[in-house]
């Protein structure tokens, strides 16, 4: 932004560019973009105004959101209110986020669609309100007469196998009047990962090999299971599946931001300028949090192997790469914030809460479904997630 001072834009171009900003997503960008807003007067816009809380919620600052959303003067963008709620709802606060739709069916003035619904059912489901949550599901047909979406099904069926309420949720989708999509055969196959109920995520399985048989997410997470269950000609076999049909595993990557330069890490990277110290200050990290209590968990690890190689992979994975190297580059106290493009793995979400502690550090983890904020030794998802 700093070289375009005399560009304008306007309402339409200005929510573009927040809109980008938060796919990326790039707060440094998003707040570069909030201050030409503020200097060229666009600020009074309640579509901007709405963009602009939208983007700071996808970016992890939540508060910001919140603030932003406080001091609009018209509320009467339903847009404004859901994008207020998913933001909650991503970033590890369900109750803030139910309790701001509660604050909108007051209102009296505005009222929930199907998107709104996406979002606090998403709230639920990442907090283990399984009847909360089944009453505002049945309450989108039976309270404000709207018809069910693809989407609101998979949260419920995301809800329910979250919490092992496999009988529920098998029923649910017996029942649908619509075809089940992709969305939900993973939010169930996510769940028996969960609970380690090998038969129906065969099942799921299964329906998303049809759905999407190029899709390498499905093949790992059965691979997963299949190992946690030690089922290792299973996995073997899933991985000649993959050769066969020409599947790559998605390679995991995480980077972050210091002094205005973003830093990739893959898993067990040695290519970065200060690898060195950044894997020793892993190790002596190892060390403190075994003396503390944290055990690897190594029942996701691919390999037949012995439980030390097991605990060597596990080690080196790309966000843990990217914290350390976030810790030894900036000062004691400063908050690290790292992205990945796939979902953090349970070995790293459980040694992430031990990092935070021993560092004395506010982490955010933004991973490929949403926020984790690690602090004192404890994660915002409350180990829900």
């Amino acid at each position: 932004m700093s070289r375009c001072q005399n560009w304008q834009g306007n309402k339409f171009t200005v929510s573009s560019a927040l809109a980008a900003a938060a796919a990326i997503p790039c707060l440094r960008i998003g707040k570069e973009i909030h201050g030409h807003i503020m200097r060229t007067g666009l600020e009074s816009d309640q579509v901007v105004w709405s963009s602009l809380s939208d983007m700071y919620g996808k970016c992890g600052s939540i508060e910001e959101a919140r603030h932003i959303f406080d001091r609009m003067v018209d509320r009467d963008d339903l847009v404004s209110w859901t994008s207020l709620i998913a933001g909650y709802a991503q970033n590890g606060k369900p109750n803030e986020a139910l309790h701001y739709f509660e604050l909108l069916l007051n209102s009296g003035k505005v009222h929930p669609d199907h998107i709104t619904f996406v979002g606090v059912l998403s709230a639920c489901a990442h907090a283990g309100l399984v009847d909360k949550g089944l009453q505002y599901f049945y309450s989108i047909k039976d309270k404000h007469g709207l018809t069910y979406t693809t989407d609101h099904y998979a949260c419920i069926i995301d809800l329910l196998a979250r919490c092992g309420r496999f009988e529920e949720a098998k029923r649910i989708i017996s029942g649908m009047p619509i075809k089940p999509d992709k969305f939900l055969w993973a939010s169930l196959l996510g769940g028996c990962r969960i609970h380690k109920n090998v038969e129906l995520a065969e099942k799921a399985a299964e329906a998303l090999f049809e759905i999407e048989p190029e899709n390498p997410a499905t093949y790992v997470t059965m691979a997963n299971i299949y190992a946690t269950a030690g089922k290792w000609a299973e996995v073997a076999k899933i991985r000649t599946i993959m050769d066969d049909r020409g599947v790559v595993k998605k390679p995991g990557k995480s980077w972050i931001e210091v002094k205005r330069k973003t830093h990739v890490f893959l898993v067990g990277d040695k290519s970065h300028p200060k690898s060195k110290q950044i894997h020793e200050f892993l190790g002596e990290l190892s060390r403190r949090m075994k003396e503390e209590g944290f055990v690897p968990d190594t029942n996701s690890v691919l390999h037949d192997v012995e439980e030390e190689q097991k605990e060597q992979n596990l080690s080196y994975h790309s966000e843990k790469l990217a914290i350390a190297y976030g810790v030894i580059s900036t000062a004691a106290g400063t908050p690290i914030k790292v992205f990945k493009n796939l979902r953090t793995c349970v070995d790293c979400h459980t040694a992430i809460k031990f990092i935070s502690k021993i560092v004395d550090r506010k982490i955010v983890v933004r991973d490929s479904a949403r926020f984790h904020c690690f602090e004192n030794g404890s994660c915002s998802c409350r180990d829900y997630w």
